[in-house]
């Protein structure tokens, strides 16, 4: 693993001479962020050695390097999921690079299921902490002390100083942010009625299929990580409307805007 990460941090420092110090994960549906991104450089996932490419409806599948007022940034426009098949440390992988290209702080974004019957569909939540739940962790095995310790302070997962300086920011402008417990499962199913109520229950307020091995290999390489999610469907004990990939793009392109917005203006004030 190290020596793979190594050969593509060569790779896209030759390519871009470019040293980032923010990385931002763009889940479903918020690509379209890079709009407010000044590019420089794009290069296409299956382009960037030992990379995987992502196969999911909705995630272009590029590395984005570029500029947002005046930080400097690389954005995943494209995750990838242990639902696709990947191992898990492949899931991952792109973190690792992000790391030994300069980033410190990560930010991550993800479509949930919400389970607090306070949320409706198209809320916008910032991820104050998570429940993990994946079959699999992103750090079994052999540890590589380059990277970090063999066992990992979790207590801070999600960064208080800048979930602090994002509800600043939205108190300001007078958006209806959610924060909340995020709990990750593998997929590529939605949950079922059960499974909703199971999430509610164990202390969770929405639930996905990403971000949470992520954010495990983020704090493994003492990174900064802010996260939300846009509630995308809802499943409660009144009942559980259908729920398909292509309703949870609408939703989540629907709250795209504000979630924009307060990413954007959250990495200025980094």
């Amino acid at each position: 693993m190290w020596d793979q990460v190594q050969e593509t941090v060569k790779y896209l420092i030759e390519k871009t001479q470019f040293k980032p110090e923010i990385g931002i994960v763009l889940g479903s549906g918020l690509g379209n962020l890079t709009a407010d991104i000044t590019i420089e450089h794009e290069i296409p996932y299956s382009d960037i050695p030992n990379f995987p490419v992502s196969t999911v409806q909705g995630h272009k599948g590029a590395l984005i390097f570029g500029t947002i007022g005046n930080k400097k940034i690389v954005a995943m426009q494209g995750r990838f999921h242990y639902y696709e098949g990947y191992e898990m440390a492949k899931t991952v992988f792109p973190i690792r690079v992000m790391k030994y290209l300069g980033v410190e702080t990560l930010i991550v974004s993800n479509a949930s299921g919400g389970v607090n019957p306070s949320f409706k569909v198209g809320d916008i939540m910032i991820i104050t902490d998570h429940i993990n739940a994946f079959p699999d962790h992103p750090l079994r095995g052999h540890n590589d002390e380059r990277f970090g310790p063999r066992f990992v302070n979790m207590n801070d997962a999600y960064t208080g100083s800048i979930i602090k300086k994002a509800q600043e920011i939205a108190k300001a402008k007078n958006f209806d942010i959610k924060q909340g417990v995020y709990y990750g499962l593998q997929g590529p199913t939605f949950e079922t009625l059960a499974e909703y109520k199971m999430v509610r229950i164990v202390g969770a307020d929405c639930v996905g299929m990403s971000t949470v091995p992520e954010v495990i290999v983020a704090r493994h390489m003492d990174m900064k990580v802010f996260g939300i999610s846009v509630i995308s469907d809802m499943g409660n004990e009144e009942g559980i409307v259908e729920a398909h990939h292509e309703d949870v793009l609408k939703a989540v392109g629907a709250a795209e805007p504000i979630a924009r917005e307060l990413i954007n203006e959250l990495i200025k004030t980094m």
